[in-house]
């Protein structure tokens, strides 16, 4: 409560004083500095941004920023978004929170961000209010992170995101293979362990492109087909294994994710039993 009070006396003063706006040049990355500011006042701007993806990037941070996200298309003004941020990582001078009618709830703490953690949140939670701590040397912070506006239907659709290593039900297989950023077919060569990250690597080799965004895969240099690198969490366990599978998922934060793998067989007997029944929601060739 006591936190909720100082919050507003301090929005109001600032506001009195004449808060900074910032707008991004691009409308999706802003980049600013703390050193404009006179470092006695503790002054917010405020940032708009209007990109489903972006990065925001504040050097020297004193005071703080009020970053607002808005979609980039009108269609999408309407729905339900879900904002994930992930920060830099040498992120460091500021917590980050999220801000509602005054009210403060920790996101980020200052230099306890992992380097592999993604923070995700409904818009409707409130606006990112990132806050620069106390520092006696600032010359060397820099607050950053990357964020990402992504639908709720997608979201609950496409679950690598939000429950990565829960197997998928048939209605999410069938949905992943209309809405996925990639859909292939083929088999695991390999699993390797990125530590840091906290992430597996699946190496894959692909005999069959459906659909892909950002040329994750490219032609193999060894045999025909295809070949590229998808990721996941490290605690969902993925091993090498034989046989196909159909590889389904989407690119997050520039990096393709894993989101349904059922095996193609399975594949196969789902999608032709709904097709039977005229419950498949999108055509794809299974021959």
């Amino acid at each position: 409560m006591l936190r909720r009070i100082l919050l507003s006396v301090f929005m109001v003063t600032v506001m009195g004083r004449g808060s900074a706006l910032q707008y991004a040049s691009d409308m999706c990355n802003w980049k600013g500095s703390g050193l404009t500011h006179e470092p006695h006042k503790k002054e917010v701007e405020q940032v708009y941004l209007r990109c489903s993806e972006g990065s925001v990037e504040w050097l020297y941070p004193t005071g703080a920023l009020i970053v607002n996200l808005f979609p980039n298309t009108l269609s999408s003004v309407s729905e339900h978004l879900t904002v994930c941020i992930k920060p830099f990582k040498d992120s460091k001078g500021s917590n980050i929170y999220l801000e509602k009618t005054g009210e403060l709830k920790m996101l980020v703490r200052d230099e306890e961000n992992l380097p592999h953690k993604v923070y995700c949140f409904s818009q409707e939670q409130g606006l990112l209010f990132v806050e620069a701590t106390p520092q006696l040397d600032i010359s060397r912070k820099i607050t950053g992170f990357q964020y990402e506006l992504i639908s709720q239907r997608t979201l609950s659709d496409l679950h690598a995101i939000s429950d990565p290593c829960r197997p998928c039900s048939d209605t999410e297989i069938l949905l992943a293979v209309c809405i996925s950023d990639f859909v292939v077919k083929g088999s695991i060569k390999e699993v390797t362990s990125d530590l840091e990250q906290q992430e597996s690597i699946i190496s894959v080799s692909i005999n069959r492109l459906y659909r892909q965004k950002s040329k994750i895969f490219q032609p193999s240099q060894q045999q025909l087909g295809w070949e590229g690198q998808i990721r996941t969490p490290l605690e969902c366990g993925v091993q090498a294994g034989l046989g196909e599978f159909l590889f389904t998922g989407r690119m997050h934060f520039g990096e393709p994710r894993l989101g349904c793998a059922p095996r193609d067989r399975d594949f196969r007997r789902i999608y032709l039993e709904a097709k039977s029944n005229g419950l498949n929601p999108c055509e794809i060739n299974t021959d």
